[in-house]
């Protein structure tokens, strides 16, 4: 083997070396933080709040879609959190746990104010052939387009907290199937049977916007 290629292969390695290293170190951190947080450590439960508030409101952003809501529903996931740090057991991983409570937080809010949205659950005009592509395929994932964004937007105001929830989680946080199912209570069938009506629906929606 070639010296170069010898020293680029050990590059990689102690690069992928240095990244799980540090991911360890993070979770042990992390796991430190919980537990002084339990026991009344105030700034590590401040830090904790910090390491997660950036992540907790652009969540609560994506599901709201309005400013005040987002602010909000972080307060008050912040809050649940404080409460019921002490019965966090460690089987997920507490952006998980956040997750779900910004999730639920969210669903409480809309079911309050009884909102109006698209009903997907019998609809199955939204899963004809014609709109079942690859969701990679779709103009948005490729474009610089102020007007697609939009599009997509208003598209997205349109689905239900059930459904675009799952979504965000899916396809813009980058969960996977397993962790969304976690967060959502849902099996693992029921979020892919989720997931694939809300990218038709979107789907179809985008085309129709595109044709006009």
């Amino acid at each position: 083997m070639p010296p170069n290629l010898k020293l680029i292969i050990s590059n990689k390695n102690f690069i992928k070396f240095v990244e799980t290293n540090n991911k360890l170190l993070h979770q042990m951190d992390e796991e430190k933080m919980i537990e002084l947080a339990k026991a009344g450590n105030r700034k590590a439960l401040s830090d904790l709040v910090r390491n997660y508030e950036k992540t907790v409101y652009n969540f609560a952003f994506k599901i709201c879609r309005n400013q005040d809501k987002a602010e909000n529903t972080m307060q008050e996931t912040f809050l649940s959190m404080i409460k019921s740090l002490h019965q966090f057991d460690g089987n997920s991983k507490l952006s998980t746990w956040l997750y779900r409570i910004v999730a639920n937080h969210c669903l409480m809010e809309y079911r309050k104010r009884k909102h109006k949205f698209v009903e997907l659950d019998n609809d199955d005009a939204v899963v004809e052939d014609k709109y079942i592509a690859d969701w990679d395929t779709l103009p948005f994932k490729s474009l610089e387009n102020a007007e697609l964004k939009k599009i997509l937007d208003e598209a997205i105001k349109k689905l239900s907290p059930d459904y675009r929830i799952v979504f965000m989680l899916r396809d813009v946080e980058g969960l996977s199937t397993e962790e969304t199912g976690k967060i959502t209570e849902l099996s693992v069938p029921a979020v892919k049977s989720r997931l694939h009506r809300a990218r038709a629906f979107l789907r179809k929606e985008i085309d129709g916007a595109l044709r006009k």
